[in-house]
């Protein structure tokens, strides 16, 4: 049967009896505590009128502990242990912000510089949620979210700028072997095409015609079909630029373009202190603010 917890004995007399029980003296238990001896003594009554039951014998040199309040200490301390447990795990437990971004933006930005941030933000837990829907902030307990959207924004939600999408058409060098670069619109029919979700290549060329190629509902997905040699994809060049840099992609084209929409930095406006969220939405801006990414 479970007790009310409102015929529960006060903390500070329970706190009063387990040190008392402990030292089997009410001054030492004063001691311990910081308060006076008659404190002591005097919670210690109260608590067993509360139970009706005598838990020390009243020694002139010290207490004794009667049978009941041996075993009432027994589990007292017992409890007294977990609060105490409890509290130091909570205690070392490192803050944590949860961050809602898009799968690309998380395989090919984020997960890369974890490192980075956690060198950093040593007390700070990130938790990351890759996803292309839009995060409802208090439903989904986000604290700071990195989405691909237009503005205005509504008055409730602070917003940065992190980067624009600069389009560019890219290829593994394996794919490109005997082929000059760049490469016209023309001889792109030579090749399979890599599509995302977005479907931005018939803007891009400027055609109607159907480009072959297999299809991904995710640009992560495209990238790394591209990097494997299976065709040419068109992306945010943020999002390859470490590749291009170390060889394992080329720009095709001469030709890159600037679309709409950018990629925002998004949270809830709070009047609050948000101390780790504050670091964490920093650091995001150190980082990729302005139109490329840091290197």
């Amino acid at each position: 049967m479970t007790v009310s917890r409102r015929k529960l004995p006060p903390l500070n007399s329970l706190r009063a009896f387990e040190v008392s029980g402990r030292r089997l003296s009410f001054r030492n238990a004063a001691e311990e505590l910081g308060v006076t001896q008659g404190a002591v003594a005097q919670q210690v009554r109260a608590l067993e009128e509360h139970l009706g039951q005598t838990l020390f014998q009243r020694l002139p040199r010290g207490l004794s502990l009667t049978t009941q309040g041996a075993v009432f200490l027994a589990d007292i301390t017992h409890a007294f242990d977990v609060m105490s447990e409890a509290t130091n795990n909570i205690q070392s437990r490192p803050e944590v912000v949860t961050i809602s971004v898009t799968p690309t933006f998380a395989a090919k930005i984020l997960i890369p510089r974890l490192g980075e941030l956690n060198t950093l933000l040593p007390d700070i837990e990130l938790r990351t949620v890759a996803t292309e829907s839009v995060s409802d902030f208090d439903r989904d307990q986000i604290d700071i979210a990195v989405r691909l959207t237009n503005t205005p924004f509504p008055l409730n939600l602070e917003a940065v700028r992190l980067f624009q999408q600069e389009l560019i058409a890219v290829a593994s060098p394996s794919l490109l072997i005997n082929h000059s670069l760049p490469l016209s619109f023309e001889d792109i029919k030579q090749f399979p095409i890599l599509h995302d979700a977005h479907n931005q290549w018939p803007a891009f060329i400027k055609t109607v015609e159907k480009l072959a190629g297999a299809t991904f509902n995710q640009t992560t997905l495209a990238i790394d079909a591209a990097l494997a040699g299976q065709g040419i994809a068109l992306v945010c060049r943020v999002f390859v630029e470490k590749d291009i840099l170390a060889g394992r992609l080329i720009p095709v084209f001469e030709k890159t373009q600037i679309v709409k929409p950018d990629y925002f930095l998004v949270r809830k406006q709070s009047r609050s202190p948000q101390l780790a969220v504050d670091a964490v939405w920093k650091w995001f801006q150190q980082e990729f603010t302005l139109s490329e990414v840091k290197e």
